[in-house]
């Protein structure tokens, strides 16, 4: 907790943000997903801190494959990715959290991180890209190892397409190499690993710290980032216009 002996200016105060978690699992509800157990971990700490948390598995859902908000605009019959947009519009927080398959995130987060690309060209009111203000973390776990590579590409992914990322914005669990207990597998010691336990704490509040910075300054200042103003600039300046995707 925030040291009560620091000027008011400098806590943090959580209460009322939103935080999404997208569980990336291969597994559909109601079957037991050992992410979800370090999910929990971090969901925790949000809720006992005032924070709106909700949860979900995008397996859960039909989405579509493609790089397009709505998929049913580009030949696809059904999408249910614009329910997950709803919620991710409504939240200041973001992580994105699932498991390690061949050294590597799994097939869903990489669909995920598809999807909320394909909406990184839309605006807000200011005129901003629309995950300005908002800010996101990482949560792993699996067998052997991939933790760090899977971390970075999330973390690079969710910060190039516009989520502000704190300090130590990802944390993880694996076990031995080879075959063995998965998170919340009886003896993994999974749940009560030490180094686990601080990472996700410690990710948890600087997200919160984060996502209340950027609450009480009105999210990135809106100058030097406007893609409406860059689109208008005179071209003969010697900054090309690259594309968003």
């Amino acid at each position: 907790m925030p040291d009560p002996q620091q000027p008011p200016h400098r806590q943090t105060n959580p209460e009322g943000l939103r935080a999404l978690f997208l569980n990336c699992t291969l597994k559909r509800s109601p079957e037991l997903s050992h992410t979800s157990g370090l999910i929990d971990k971090s969901a925790d700490i949000m809720r006992a801190n005032g924070v709106e948390v909700s949860i979900i598995r995008p397996v859960d859902l039909d989405i579509a494959t493609g790089v397009y908000p709505d998929m049913t605009e580009r030949g696809w019959n059904h999408d249910d990715w614009p329910i997950v947009a709803a919620e991710v519009k409504r939240a200041d927080i973001l992580v994105l959290a699932g498991p390690i398959w061949l050294g590597d995130n799994s097939s869903i987060t990489k669909r995920t991180i598809e999807r909320l690309y394909s909406m990184s060209g839309m605006t807000q009111a200011n005129g901003q890209f629309l995950y300005y203000g908002k800010t996101a973390g990482a949560l792993l776990t699996g067998n052997e190892d991939g933790v760090k590579h899977c971390a970075m590409n999330i973390l690079y992914s969710l910060q190039h397409i516009g989520f502000s990322i704190p300090p130590a914005a990802d944390a993880g669990w694996i076990g031995e190499a080879g075959p063995g207990p998965s998170y919340l597998d009886a003896g993994s010691g999974g749940p009560e690993n030490n180094f686990t336990n601080r990472n996700t704490t410690f990710m948890t509040w600087n997200l919160l710290h984060m996502a209340d910075m950027l609450r009480r300054n009105n999210g990135l200042p809106a100058w030097g980032n406007l893609p409406g103003e860059w689109k208008d600039r005179d071209r003969s300046e010697p900054h090309p216009n690259p594309e968003y995707r």
